[in-house]
């Protein structure tokens, strides 16, 4: 698990993942804090039992960020019927 301190692009060569998997989302304080926490859970064909894989944590800054990336990379959810 980890808190994002830093979103940016990134120079990987990436290809589409093969596999599918669940994500959970939830908040969670940290002293007056509020963080959005993401897990994701092993693939249908994970031989053990189902449990989180990774976990990230976002605070309100990296959210921010992170909205505006997805409202990037998909113009067409920020546009609603009039």
């Amino acid at each position: 698990m980890a808190r994002v301190r830093f979103l940016g692009p990134s120079n990987q060569r990436l290809k589409p993942h093969p596999t599918e998997v669940d994500c959970e989302y939830a908040v969670v304080d940290d002293n007056g804090i509020r963080l959005l926490h993401l897990s994701t859970f092993g693939s249908d064909d994970r031989a053990s039992e189902r449990k989180s894989s990774q976990s990230l944590q976002f605070d309100a800054e990296r959210a921010r960020q992170l909205v505006e990336i997805i409202q990037r990379t998909f113009p067409h959810l920020s546009s609603r019927p009039h």
